[in-house]
């Protein structure tokens, strides 16, 4: 009896090293993006953004990765442009046949240059955080196709002196490749 004690001891504990040695993987991930803005001085009218998303993540566990999001925009009506710079945890949740579902938490800062008409004049940096989740779809073993991802992006420029200080809510969608390492 002592000795299948000691036997299921031990193999309790392989089981348990095997699993702590988990590879980590790497990915990449580029794509096209779209932020509907909601400017938050309400004579502003809200107005879409087009532009590009590039992601890199570093995924410890199959559940888990610390994910760099960087993420440009244009708009041409108002010679403006906007990039976030975003870090933080997504998790991976699980997943059926070859559909990932994944959430995240993201922060960090965006910078927005604006021309004649753009309600941030100039320069500017502030806070940024997004919030939200998708879905991968596998197509081979090492790319996926990123179906859709949908963030709620806040940024907190200060629009003009007298509006004080109010966030902007935008929501992000965005599409494209993962390309697994």
């Amino acid at each position: 009896m002592r000795k299948l004690a000691y036997l299921a001891l031990m193999s309790l504990l392989l089981c348990l090293s095997s699993s702590a040695q988990e590879r980590a993987t790497k990915d990449v991930s580029l794509g096209y993006s779209y932020i509907r803005a909601n400017p938050a001085t309400s004579n502003s009218p809200d107005f879409n953004i087009h532009g590009g998303t590039a992601s890199v993540a570093l995924n410890p566990k199959s559940w888990f990765g610390i994910i760099g999001d960087f993420s440009g925009y244009h708009m041409d009506r108002f010679d403006s442009s906007l990039g976030t710079y975003l870090f933080g945890p997504r998790l991976y949740l699980p997943s059926y046949r070859r559909v990932t579902p994944f959430a995240e938490g993201l922060f960090g800062v965006a910078h927005a240059t604006g021309g004649t008409g753009f309600s941030v004049p100039g320069s500017r940096n502030s806070f940024a955080m997004a919030t939200g989740g998708g879905l991968d779809i596998a197509a081979t073993k090492h790319m996926s196709l990123r179906l859709g991802e949908v963030d709620y992006l806040l940024t907190d420029f200060r629009e003009v002196p007298t509006a004080g200080r109010k966030v902007q809510d935008n929501l992000r969608v965005s599409t494209g490749f993962r390309f697994r390492f």
